[in-house]
Order: C-alpha cells, then sequence, then structure tokens
C-alpha cells in the first residue's frame, strides 16, 4: 500500500475510534488519561521528529537552491514572481475570508449560554495566547531577521532569521570561485541527504502518528464543539475550499500553463501531510520531494521558493484569520467599518510573514489583529475548540499555495531556467544545484 493510503487509513482509524470514544465513555477519566499520557504524548513525539529537521534542512536546500540558480539578476527576478505570487494569493485568501464571513453572519446567531461556556472553557489557552502576541510588527521585526547569531537563531527557532542566514550564505558561496566554495558545497548536500533520511524513517511511522494526533483531538471533543460553531467551522471551510478548487487552478492555467487536475495528482500526498501534521514546516520535505519528482519543478527553483512558502506564505492562514476577526466581532456585537475591515485584510498578509509553521502558530499573531481592530482579545477563547481542525485545514492551502507559487515562478523564468542542477558546479558528482536528495534515491514519503 503506497503511504498516502496508509496515512489517509491511519487518519479514518483515528478519526472513526476518536468519535465513537467520545460517544461512549466521552466524560470517563480512563479516556481523559489515556489521551494525556498515550496517544497525545506519542503524536506530538512523531511531530516533533519532523520538526527537529527542518532547520537544518532550510539552512542545506535553501543555502544550495540559492547556487544553484547562479545568476544574481536571476535570483532578483524569482524572487519578485516569489514575493509577488505570496502577497498576492495571501491577500485574496484574506480577502475571501472577510466577505464569506460577513456575508453568511455565523457569529450572529451563536448562543449567548455557549459563548459564556466556551469563554470559561478555555480562559487558560486564551490568556497564554495573550502573553505570546505581545510582540509587535515594526523596526524591531526588520531587525531581528538579521541574526547577530545564527545559531542562537536556529536555536530557537526564529525561522525568518535561518532563512536569511541560508540566503546569505548562498549567495556568497555563489559568488565564490567553484575550488574555494566545493568543500562547504559538499559539506551542506551531505547535511541535506542525512535530514532527508531521518525524515524518510520519521514518515514511515505516519499512519500511527497521524493516528496518535487525531484520535486525540476527538476523543477529547467529539463533535459536541464542532455542532456548537457549525456555521463559522462550515464558512471558514467554504472559504478554504473555494482558494482550493477556484483560485489556485485559475492561477495554474493562467500563470503556469499546468492542468490543475496534474498538479492536484502530484501534490495528493503533501496536501495529505500537511492535513495531518497541521505544520508547514513538518510538511516541507515532502512538499520539496513532491515538487521535483511528481510536478518536475527544477531543484533550485524548489529549493529557494518552498523553504520560503513554508514560513512566509499562509494562505489559509491569512483567511482563517479575516473570518475569525470578523466572527469574533460580530459574537461581541461589534460592527467593523470598511476601512477596519482593510486593516483586518492588510494586517493578515503582514502577520502571515511571521506565522510560525507548527500547529497553531498563528493564534498569538490573531490576537494581535483583533487588538488592533478593537475586538476583545479574550474571545478568541470561543474558536480554541474548534482550531485544530480549522489547522488542519488551512495548513493544506498553506502549502498547496506554497506549490502554486513554485509551480508559476518555474513557468516565469523558463525560457531562462538552466534546469535541476545547473549553475555553479553541475557535474553529476557535486551538484550543488540539485538540492539535498536529488539522487535517485527515493524522497520522503513518495511511496512505491
Amino acid at each position: 500500500m503506497q503511504l498516502h493510503n496508509r496515512i489517509l487509513l491511519g487518519l479514518a482509524a483515528g478519526a472513526t475510534t476518536g468519535v465513537v470514544a467520545n460517544l461512549l465513555a466521552g466524560e470517563s477519566h480512563v479516556l481523559a488519561e489515556t489521551v494525556r499520557l498515550g496517544t497525545e504524548p506519542l503524536g506530538k513525539m512523531w511531530l516533533s521528529l519532523l520538526i527537529m529537521m527542518v532547520i537544518p534542512l532550510i539552512l542545506s536546500t535553501l543555502a544550495l537552491g540559492v547556487v544553484g540558480l547562479g545568476d544574481v539578476r536571476r535570483l532578483g527576478k524569482i524572487g519578485l514572481v516569489t514575493l509577488g505570487c505570496f502577497l498576492g494569493l495571501t491577500a485574496i485568501s484574506a480577502a475571501i475570508g472577510l466577505a464569506l464571513v460577513g456575508a453568511i453572519e455565523p457569529g450572529r446567531g451563536l448562543d449567548p449560554a455557549i459563548k459564556t461556556s466556551l469563554l470559561a472553557l478555555y480562559k487558560g489557552q486564551a490568556q497564554e495566547a495573550m502573553g505570546l502576541s505581545g510582540g509587535g510588527f515594526g523596526i524591531d521585526l526588520l531587525v531581528k531577521i538579521i541574526p547577530r547569531n545564527p545559531v542562537a537563531a536556529a536555536a530557537s527557532s526564529d525561522m525568518l532569521a535561518v532563512i536569511v542566514f541560508a540566503l546569505v550564505l548562498g549567495g556568497a558561496l555563489s559568488a565564490l570561485p567553484k575550488e574555494k566554495a566545493e568543500p562547504l558545497l559538499r559539506v551542506l548536500d551531505s547535511l541535506g541527504e542525512v535530514t532527508l533520511k531521518v525524515i524518510e524513517f520519521a514518515m514511515k511511522l505516519a499512519p500511527a502518528g497521524v493516528f496518535c494526533l487525531i484520535f486525540s483531538v476527538t476523543a477529547r471533543f467529539g463533535f459536541t464543539l464542532l455542532l456548537s460553531l457549525l456555521w463559522y467551522v462550515l464558512t471558514v471551510l467554504a472559504g478554504l475550499a473555494l482558494v482550493l478548487v477556484v483560485v489556485y487552478p485559475i492561477v495554474l492555467r493562467l500563470l503556469a500553463r499546468r492542468s490543475p487536475l496534474e498538479f492536484f495528482r502530484g501534490a495528493r500526498l503533501v496536501m495529505l501531510t500537511a492535513f495531518s501534521t497541521s505544520s508547514s514546516n513538518a510538511t516541507l520535505p515532502t512538499t520539496l520531494a513532491a515538487s521535483r519528482d511528481r510536478l518536475g519543478i527544477p531543484a533550485p527553483i524548489g529549493g529557494f521558493v518552498l523553504p520560503l512558502g513554508a514560513t512566509i506564505n499562509m494562505n489559509g492562514t491569512a483567511l482563517f484569520e479575516g473570518g475569525t476577526v470578523l466572527f469574533i466581532a460580530q459574537v461581541f456585537g461589534l460592527e467593523l467599518s470598511l476601512s477596519a475591515q482593510a486593516i483586518v485584510v492588510a494586517m493578515s498578509v503582514v502577520t502571515a510573514i511571521g506565522t510560525a509553521g507548527i500547529p497553531g502558530g498563528s493564534i498569538p499573531l490573531l490576537m494581535m489583529v483583533l487588538k488592533m481592530v478593537g475586538v476583545p482579545m479574550e474571545g478568541i477563547a470561543i474558536v480554541l475548540g474548534v482550531d485544530r481542525i480549522l489547522d488542519m485545514c488551512r495548513t493544506v492551502l498553506n502549502v498547496t499555495g506554497d506549490l502554486v507559487t513554485s509551480t508559476v515562478v518555474a513557468r516565469a523564468v523558463r525560457p531562462a531556467s538552466p534546469g535541476p542542477g545547473a549553475g555553479p558546479g553541475a557535474d553529476p558528482a557535486a551538484s550543488p544545484g540539485a538540492g539535498p536528495g536529488a539522487d535517485s534515491a527515493s524522497p520522503p514519503g513518495a511511496g512505491p
């Protein structure tokens, strides 16, 4: 059985057994302890195993991708196209989220008693999120993206700083003579290969890890919270589906000249992994492998665009933030003016750059957006119960958007593209442009 089918089986089994367990023993202390001491830690350990390898993977892949692109002028063109796609898709997604919630108004009909119980139940998580949302966007963020100590940045999982360091490292290597750059290029290529091998081992455990993660969520909450917030959940899901099945295919047809059906067939394992892990970072290894081996995107372009996208391209997160801000405002009976809604769209785009590519990474930044437009930050407690479900779905949109952008970029620069592995040091023995895992070895999660 192919890996994506085994993951899907683990997902279905976890959801089914979790819902049944909740229906039969929802209030049971034994079930609560089973989740707390058993399935939840196991699921988190598997997720941590994937996330553990993200820093070395980004460092090696992004640096080698920059070297493989070669000409600095070409890198500038690729960077502009990439940034334009990221910002455009994120803004469209945020606007769609606001428009749907504004039209359907799911917050108007929420029972005040349910609102009160949700606020009380998730008060602790809301306060924790408020504490994490203290940082602001401004000159401080601009200063921090250039790390004084790249090792400390990696240790604190400051992804933007790590990305900047990798870009600078790759640019410097591309400017050196081949004989000077070759030793470090080989180290980076070896680091990437080792990283991918560890991730390949982790992906073999994916069905069990996914089962544990999904079982933990459904066993705790079942359908109770989902039914209470049904219209809100359906509205956000409708927005995510609209971007996935309408906006992305239009972009693929018009800008990338690719068949949407062919694209989605090649991206199905990536989408399933994103749904299972709720993490753009944990999905990155599978995304890189699929872009190269299933979608035919040149390795240097994939190695440049996809690590950036895993950190700064959050289309689904922007849609979720825009819709959620308006939903919470509706619950509290507040009216957001058109200018306030424009601020929400703009801030959803800006905060996407700082969103951590891990489960729940958007919550602290969502608090900042709520505060900016005068909506009580405590209202985040109303949606925390269903955030895990929505997080899984919006992560699918995030990583699919990364692949869409890399496809558009590959098309935009194709006339001047040297192809995978070209550029400095393009000999078969040590091709820095090929990126980690570019040989014939089976990529992680690629299946038979």
